[in-house]
């Protein structure tokens, strides 16, 4: 039997002294899309954290593919909100890529032919190769957010975490994204992303999180994605949602 791709007991996280995550269980099952939504201050980004062990939790037990997640971390890809990100580094697109090819080189081994071809190839599948030499700060906020998707698919991982992926992008390049991360769930991989538009939440995913602080709901976008669910969770902000349809 398969272990869930993400297991979750209790999860409780304080971040600045505040608590942000409260007493949050689920298992997230191979091959699903699953949104995190939930309104502003909800603890989203530092859920996603807390799991990939970038924050210490309070308290909990977290399991990746059945293991601690440092034992299971070069599987894990992780794709920063884009303000976590040095834009001035001096770096080229071929570069930023290339890292994500170290996870899986034994020590002290520096990417070569072979990591440059494939690196090549995930810059070609978002549609990115043509700014290969280019510095990853000279490029548009969607054509930066590809880039760094690229940089997911070239670690090869089974799970990827995207912490607000189509904040600044334009409409062509939150497509090309949504459509690899299909592909990728179709392929068995797991894909966790942290989303603040509710309108196209239906669309993009096939579960959702909803998250304030607490766990509100877990499941099928169609059960999740119910008025007085959602209302719960958005409280005061839900009149906006009824223009939604939801």
């Amino acid at each position: 039997m398969k272990h869930p791709a993400i297991s979750i007991e209790n999860l409780h996280v304080s971040y600045y002294g505040n608590e942000a995550v409260k007493g949050v269980s689920l298992s997230i099952h191979p091959g699903n899309l699953v949104g995190i939504i939930g309104p502003n201050g909800a603890g989203k980004s530092t859920f996603i954290k807390a799991i990939l062990n970038l924050i210490p939790m309070d308290k909990g037990a977290i399991k990746v593919l059945g293991k601690p997640v440092k034992e299971v971390r070069t599987k894990i890809a992780y794709v920063p909100q884009r303000n976590d990100i040095d834009w001035d580094f001096p770096i080229t697109v071929l570069d930023v890529v290339l890292i994500g090819t170290y996870p899986n080189l034994r020590f002290f081994r520096r990417p070569k032919k072979k990591e440059k071809e494939w690196a090549l190839k995930c810059l070609q599948r978002v549609g990115m190769e043509d700014f290969s030499k280019k510095q990853i700060g000279e490029l548009s906020g969607g054509q930066q957010q590809r880039v760094f998707l690229a940089r997911a698919l070239a670690q090869k991982a089974d799970l990827f975490f995207l912490d607000e992926p189509f904040v600044g992008v334009d409409v062509s390049s939150e497509e090309t994204i949504v459509k690899i991360l299909k592909e990728l769930c179709r392929q068995g991989k797991t894909v966790i992303v942290v989303h603040h538009d509710l309108s196209k939440a239906n669309d993009y995913f096939n579960e959702l999180i909803l998250l304030n602080k607490e766990l509100i709901s877990y499941g099928s976008v169609s059960e999740v994605f119910q008025p007085g669910i959602i209302e719960r969770a958005y409280q005061g902000q839900f009149a906006f949602m009824k223009k939604l349809g939801v």
